[in-house]
């Protein structure tokens, strides 16, 4: 089997077999290509937050849930398989590179179709996807192409290759035909996530079943990692957009500063709490937790954008445009803060297969400081100052971490790999 590594720069970008990876390979790290990608979905996730806030501040929360699910499964389930992909398959020839312009095509479709998907839920009719769910085709097109070839040309995983394209065409069937299903939303997210598990098999019995692909563990990590600060730039357009609503208001002041503090405070303990694990040596040993590994990102990645429409949120409330009460706007910050938290610690869990109990007084203290930010609100206190609550929710962590945590890390890695702490 011929293993390619990444073509240098400067050679010619010819035609190559895709034999697959090394999943040894050192050195291996994100593409060029690969981040030029997840520019498009920078798009994605800022239109899916906008409208997400915007419905939260008009009083449609259960709308505003509903259209962000769909946004957010769509955005990052088509990242996902892309990115495995890519780790396993990308020979960064010429017919790879326009395939994966073909998925950033996808994506920008997608991500304009958004704002009427969510139109269509606040109005109470049936959810107008039609926009979405042609963007994200054209992106599950591509990537059958891709397993396609694949399959072809690397015969000792054919079987793989082939399941995975497979069942992204079924599921594709199954988007274009909910296209013309005019019916309630409910009955929308049953047909959702019904797709959804139809999604999931592909990958399930292909690495589960079929010897899967060579896809690369640090590689993958850093990709995560990598769509993980992406995501986190919601954080910043959130605080810039409340702070701009506190200047507006009152010029510059003690709560500005604290809205500024507050916002890049978040999204700052929001990024250090989630590299608290080294995830990297954990996945190279035991390949077999890529499942729970990746899955339970879309949750932290939606958590993550959820925070930014909540800081989004809080600007409204501010401006005095939002029908949120005081508590209610924090409440759109302090839960998504705290699913996040919950999610970095489930992620913990399931990759070292171990529960700390100090990470469970570390969760309780997490909680107790979102409590305090709720109650504030509800007794009057400036919003600003909520807002500076809720910023040492991942601080709790990160001190946590560097006092004791860290050596819990260590010894969940060497107890995993086999190396010694």
């Amino acid at each position: 089997m011929s293993e390619q590594p990444y073509r240098p720069v400067g050679q010619l970008h010819r035609i190559r077999r895709m034999t697959g990876r090394d999943p040894h390979e050192t050195g291996r790290a994100a593409t060029p290509l690969e981040l030029l990608f997840d520019l498009t979905f920078v798009v994605a996730f800022g239109i899916a937050a906008s409208q997400f806030a915007h419905l939260l501040a008009e009083g449609h929360v259960t709308a505003g849930l509903a259209g962000f699910f769909f946004a957010m499964f769509a955005v990052c389930w088509a990242w996902i398989n892309f990115s495995w992909f890519a780790s396993a398959y990308d020979t960064d020839d010429w017919i790879y590179r326009l395939t994966t312009m073909v998925q950033m095509v996808g994506v920008i479709i997608l991500a304009l179709g958004l704002p009427q998907m969510y139109a269509s839920i606040e109005h109470g009719g049936h959810v107008d996807n039609v926009v979405v769910v042609a963007g994200y085709v054209v992106m599950r097109v591509a990537m059958v192409a891709q397993w396609l070839r694949a399959a072809r040309q690397d015969p000792e995983r054919r079987r793989a290759c082939l399941t995975y394209a497979l069942w992204i065409t079924v599921a594709q069937i199954g988007w274009v035909v909910a296209i013309f299903v005019h019916t309630s939303v409910p009955v929308t997210v049953a047909i959702v996530l019904a797709l959804v598990l139809v999604e999931m098999m592909g990958p399930r019995i292909a690495e589960g079943r079929q010897g899967g692909t060579p896809w690369h563990a640090h590689h993958i990590v850093e990709r995560y990692g990598l769509f993980t600060i992406i995501a986190l730039g919601e954080g910043v357009v959130g605080t810039v957009a409340s702070l701009s609503a506190v200047v507006e208001a009152q010029g510059w002041s003690v709560e500005a500063v604290f809205v500024a503090v507050a916002g890049m405070g978040l999204t700052f303990g929001m990024w250090w709490t989630y590299f608290v694990l080294p995830q990297a040596d954990i996945l190279h040993a035991r390949r077999e937790r890529s499942f729970s590994f990746g899955y339970l990102h879309i949750i932290l990645f939606a958590s993550i954008v959820a925070t930014g429409a909540g800081l989004h949120a809080a600007a409204y409330y501010i401006e005095h445009h939002s029908e949120l009460s005081s508590t209610a706007t924090v409440l759109s910050v302090v839960l998504p803060v705290g699913i996040y938290i919950l999610t970095v610690y489930g992620l913990y869990a399931s990759m070292a297969h171990r529960v700390v109990r100090f990470h469970l007084l570390l969760t309780v203290l997490t909680g107790a400081v979102l409590g305090v930010a709720v109650l504030l609100a509800a007794n009057g206190i400036s919003m600003a100052n909520c807002l500076l609550v809720v910023t040492l929710a991942p601080v709790v962590s990160v001190v946590g971490y560097e006092l004791v945590g860290h050596r819990h890390a260590a010894a969940a890695v060497a107890a995993t790999t086999g190396t010694t702490s």
